[in-house]
């Protein structure tokens, strides 16, 4: 019968990092995942999850021999057991950016076969005061706070050094009712709002009714501009975090989309269209842009934004659906532009591309190992990776946003005449 690891206390020399914040380090013949550690550091772990098979998980809770790359970190809930949002704050700016790309590297060449020096770009500004939009938890108490790492438990808070000062000063520092949410974005006028999900009710006692018919105080359209234009953005809505991510990857997704007047292009994922907006001033009138979007909502509020161009058309249902249906069948793209979740697009959705034959595939991707498995599952249709950059769009987070550019493998000795680096 095994015994548990759990709150064992072991010492270990900490190896490579490893997709998901954490890194690998090995004791009598086990992986153990360890946090708040570095590559080639000595520490203490005490182990916080062990179910008893081939790894466990640990929290670093003594150095004994530290990286040159280790600094203290800002926040007083950045430590074991406390606030499980940021993964990297223990580690020097320069390192957590090499630390991604060293994930991406690894992803890359573990799941998709390819061996390329990854450099992850820092985006304007600094690893602290950037995150604009925030969820908080609220705890038995009534205080709000972040969740754990991996645990639903609230850790009560009265700042977030990566959130933008002040943003947080109508949430904080009340109470609100236990198991309620809290919603604040910080928007491009610097108005915070602030939206109340009251906590999940129940049926005759008993079932909690699915989130969306939780009660919701407090609305609000923020105002984001980028590519060049506004945007009115529901406040709960999606909207990326990082004030300078959404201009940064439209102006990428431009320059590698390269759509040509009059030339039809997808926008899979789309959103409220920030993409198509970029490809829609590139196809220009004769042109078309089709949007697929699985949100109502946001393909709403993207009409609404978009409503002055009229080669972009909107298709609401999940990608996978819309691409195996009569809507898009008689429109094979010349560019796609794809901006899955995190899961990344799956084996039928490339699929569904590629038998499309488009001359470009732009790929927005916000997790590495599913970028990797669809550019394997791309270059089984005959597309490669032509072009790859990495940003720091979330300092401090083991998170990492890529854009890469796909093109046919036969296509790739003509890449200089259109794409720009």
């Amino acid at each position: 019968m095994s015994t548990t690891w759990e709150q064992r206390l072991i010492e270990v020399e900490v190896g490579a990092v490893a997709h998901g914040g954490h890194c690998v380090a090995r004791y009598e013949g086990r992986v153990v995942f360890v946090r708040h550690a570095l590559p080639g550091e000595r520490v203490v772990v005490r182990i916080t999850e062990d179910t008893g098979g081939s790894f466990c998980r640990g929290d670093a809770v003594e150095v004994v021999e530290a990286s040159p790359d280790r600094v203290e970190p800002p926040c007083p809930f950045a430590r074991p057991g406390l606030c499980g949002g940021c993964d990297w704050q223990h580690a020097s700016w320069p390192a957590q950016r090499a630390l991604k790309a060293a994930v991406v590297a690894e992803q890359l060449r573990r799941l998709a076969g390819l061996d390329r020096e990854v450099v992850v770009e820092a985006l304007p500004g600094g690893p602290e005061d950037w995150r604009t939009r925030v969820r908080l938890a609220v705890g038995p108490g009534g205080r709000p706070g972040f969740r754990a790492h991996r645990s639903h438990r609230v850790i009560p808070v009265d700042h977030c050094v990566i959130t933008v000062p002040g943003a947080l000063d109508g949430a904080l520092g009340r109470t609100w009712p236990p198991g309620s949410e809290l919603v604040v974005a910080h928007d491009a006028d610097d108005h915070d709002h602030l939206i109340e999900i009251g906590p999940p009710t129940t049926r005759r006692g008993r079932r909690p009714v699915p989130g969306p018919a939780r009660r919701r105080r407090g609305s609000g359209i923020a105002t984001e501009r980028a590519a060049g234009r506004t945007w009115r953005v529901r406040a709960d809505g999606f909207w990326q975090v990082h004030p300078a991510a959404a201009d940064t990857f439209a102006r990428v997704v431009g320059e590698w989309a390269a759509a040509r007047p009059g030339e039809r292009a997808w926008d899979l994922y789309g959103g409220m269209g920030l993409f198509a907006s970029v490809l829609a001033g590139q196809v220009g009138a004769t042109g078309s842009v089709a949007v697929v979007e699985s949100s109502a909502r946001a393909v709403a509020d993207g009409r609404t934004d978009l409503a002055d161009l009229p080669q972009v058309s909107w298709h609401v249902g999940l990608t996978e659906a819309v691409l195996e249906g009569p809507d898009l069948t008689d429109q094979p793209p010349d560019v796609v532009v794809l901006d899955p979740p995190r899961k990344g697009a799956g084996k039928a959705v490339v699929a569904a591309i590629a038998d499309r034959r488009p001359s470009r595939v732009v790929y927005v991707a916000c997790d590495p190992a599913a970028l990797a498995r669809d550019i394997a599952a791309f270059a089984a249709h005959g597309y490669e990776l032509a072009r790859l950059r990495a940003f720091d769009a979330f300092p401090m987070t083991h998170h990492v946003e890529c854009v890469a550019l796909l093109v046919p493998t036969a296509s790739t000795d003509r890449l200089s005449e259109w794409s720009v680096d």
